[in-house]
């Protein structure tokens, strides 16, 4: 079994500059994920000087390691976002949800990506009776306050979709999407590159300082002055920008792959293709490969990913798989690997500046449609354009009482609190 992510063995991803960073740019950009790269995108697009600053290799991180599941909505439900934030913002987020997936596929014609960008609708499945009622509250409100329309189905619908009798019924969203992340990320790369970004791998940012009124970027292989800074880091955020470290916690998140499975199996399990995520907090999500592996993943810890926490997930998914899927007994599991997403303290994207840095975080499980989003908007907006972005327009929150400094040191009783959940739920 490999402990690398399936993905990256579909993809050949660019390398990074081989002269270390030097000079002055528009704008330095850190990280290299999907965030970072659509905005360099964008930047270069529009005939600015642009640097990419990764501390490994293009595209390492949760960009090239997630589910590949393009989803509309939020982490948090629509009536969540209503009594938060007002009807009209609630709705222009959810808007932006939609645009986001857009941006995706958009952005796949337009340079050329082959990713596997599919419209295959995304399937939320109730773990428990007990949470069926909640999608039925959901459905009605996305249907009367967004004109959004889901379909509710039964558990015998479920089984029909899914091919097992695991879940309490579901709700399907028909403009959500698939992708093979890997590729759509080193497409971005590419791309970004043909329009003159610079991008550097193995450049990890150890300072950042003000110099009037740029920045000097000090990385592992030299330094370039920049008038803006755009940080990109998600789960990966540390000491280098405290300020944004202190309002992210970072979260594992881990994936089994099995071999290619025979197209009656296929058939069986996922005929639509569908994107598919279950209700508890403790949550499982799967779909296919476009090469008929069935992708099963999940938080079986919420540590971000080490060699010991993949083991440990590997395990933990295989017995899970095998009680979603009875029909996968016997079914050789190829691959394991961990990625580590970002949560702010609402579980709500976050974008605009902080400390004189621009940043765009916080995805919650939604990052590879609202970090595209979110890339594109923010170098328009670095660019002197003035755009529409809502999560702009939101507190950014740190930890209660500030009893967080960038260390989830709570992470093993969250666990505990949210498996307590689950159950008597």
């Amino acid at each position: 079994m490999k402990e690398t992510p399936y993905w990256w063995d579909t993809v050949a991803f660019p390398a990074g500059e081989q002269e270390p960073p030097a000079g002055a740019v528009d704008v330095a950009v850190i990280g290299a994920g999907i965030t970072g790269l659509s905005a360099a995108l964008e930047l270069a697009r529009r005939g600015l000087r642009v640097a990419v600053l990764e501390t490994h290799t293009l595209g390492w991180g949760a960009s090239s390691r997630n589910g590949g599941q393009v989803l509309t909505g939020l982490h948090a439900a629509p009536e969540h976002l209503i009594k938060h934030y007002g009807l009209d913002l609630a709705r222009r987020m959810f808007a932006a949800s939609l645009d986001a997936i857009a941006d995706v596929e958009r952005l796949t014609h337009a340079e050329a990506i082959d990713c596997d960008f599919a419209r295959t609708g995304h399937l939320e499945v109730a773990a428990r009776a007990g949470h069926f009622p909640g999608f039925i509250e959901s459905a009605a409100t996305l249907e009367r306050e967004f004109k959004h329309r889901l379909h509710l189905l039964g558990k015998e619908q479920v089984a029909a979709e899914l091919g097992t009798d695991a879940y309490f019924g579901g709700i399907l969203d028909e403009h959500s999407a698939t992708v093979n992340p890997a590729r759509f990320t080193a497409g971005l790369a590419e791309a970004a590159r043909r329009r003159g970004a610079r991008l550097f791998d193995n450049a990890a940012v150890d300072r950042l300082a003000r110099e009037g009124e740029r920045w000097r970027v000090i990385t592992r292989r030299g330094a370039l002055l920049a008038d803006h800074v755009f940080v990109a880091t998600s789960g990966y955020t540390g000491p280098v920008t405290p300020a944004l470290q202190r309002r992210l916690v970072p979260f594992g998140s881990y994936i089994i792959a099995t071999e290619p499975l025979g197209p009656d199996v296929l058939e069986r399990l996922l005929p639509h293709r569908r994107a598919v995520f279950d209700s508890n907090k403790f949550l499982h999500y799967f779909r296919l490969s476009a090469d008929g592996r069935l992708l099963f993943g999940g938080r079986a810890g919420f540590f971000p990913e080490t060699p010991q926490t993949v083991n440990e997930s590997a395990a933990i998914l295989q017995r899970d798989l095998a009680r979603v899927f009875p029909q996968t007994a016997g079914v050789e599991v190829t691959h394991v690997w961990g990625g580590t997403l970002d949560f702010a303290f609402d579980e709500m994207p976050h974008a605009g500046a902080l400390g004189g840095l621009h940043f765009a975080l916080g995805y919650a499980g939604h990052g590879v449609a609202l970090a595209t989003y979110l890339g594109l908007r923010m170098a328009a907006a670095l660019a002197g354009e003035t755009v529409e972005n809502p999560f702009t327009e939101i507190p950014f929150p740190t930890a209660p009482l500030g009893l967080y400094d960038g260390k989830p040191w709570f992470l093993p009783a969250l666990s505990v609190y949210f498996q307590m959940l689950d159950r008597l739920s």
